[in-house]
């Protein structure tokens, strides 16, 4: 069933992608405070009508029994499930220092910065860590050398990705409905519901690393310009901007704009 407020999402998508294709001179993107407003001493952006939704699973997942152990799933170690609460402490913590793209990577440099609230269960190096080895990969959205990613721990940004909690995932994509396991871009921000981060979702099949490489993917493909897309066929790879949080309809799973063959 679709969730109310995707009519509203597909709309701001296209004027998303109108701004992003005037800023393709720059050197990077955006700004920080572009899309958003300031809700008091947090520094928190209040809904933004910018936001486009995703889908979510029936199920949140539990810590799993052999977390100890190197899971192994596709030929990949795969980090341990992880129970998030439903909210922590509604703040944000940066990621310090920067990080650069590999050498002899091309392209327009693009800024960005990494969040994650404060009272998560995750580690925020870990975390920042894994967003810029996705994004710098040549499958992600710098493929063939048009862009280059570094993130930045202040300073003009094109977007922000932040781990946050569901109860902060739902309050800063409102009035778009995430119900607690959506997650969304709003402003400047690509937000990631840690929910789905600590669990990923059933037709994944347990790859839970493959899972985090698209949702970073596909929240930063929205901050980039880019809407969503359909399944292209029975069978075939989903594009990295289909919905598959919420279904594969029929596709295959894949977290990369640019998959290798």
């Amino acid at each position: 069933m679709r969730k109310r407020g995707l009519a509203v999402a597909g709309a701001a998508v296209g004027l998303t992608a109108v701004v992003a294709a005037g800023w393709g001179a720059q050197s990077y993107l955006g700004s920080s405070g572009s899309g958003a407003r300031s809700s008091g001493p947090s520094g928190l952006a209040g809904p933004s009508r910018t936001a486009s939704p995703d889908g979510a699973p029936t199920r949140s997942g539990a810590p799993s029994p052999n977390a100890s152990r190197l899971r192994m799933v596709n030929g990949r170690a795969q980090p341990p499930t992880v129970r998030v609460p439903r909210s922590a402490s509604g703040r944000y913590a940066v990621a310090k220092g920067t990080a650069r793209p590999p050498a002899g990577a091309r392209g327009t440099i693009v800024r960005y910065t990494v969040e994650m609230e404060r009272g998560l269960p995750f580690d925020l190096t870990e975390f920042a860590s894994n967003v810029h080895r996705v994004l710098n990969d040549p499958r992600s959205w710098g493929h063939g050398g048009t862009m280059r990613f570094v993130r930045v721990a202040q300073g003009p940004v094109s977007f922000r990705v932040a781990l946050s909690s569901p109860a902060l995932t739902d309050r800063l994509c409102a009035p778009l409905v995430t119900g607690g396991e959506l997650s969304c871009r709003q402003g400047s921000r690509s937000v990631i519901n840690a929910r789905r981060w600590g669990t990923g979702v059933p037709w994944y099949k347990g790859d839970l690393a493959a899972y985090r490489e698209y949702v970073i993917n596909h929240e930063v493909g929205h901050a980039l310009g880019h809407g969503h897309e359909q399944c292209p066929g029975p069978g075939r790879r989903a594009p990295a901007m289909v919905q598959q949080t919420k279904s594969l309809y029929g596709c295959r799973p894949n977290p990369w704009p640019y998959p290798s063959e």
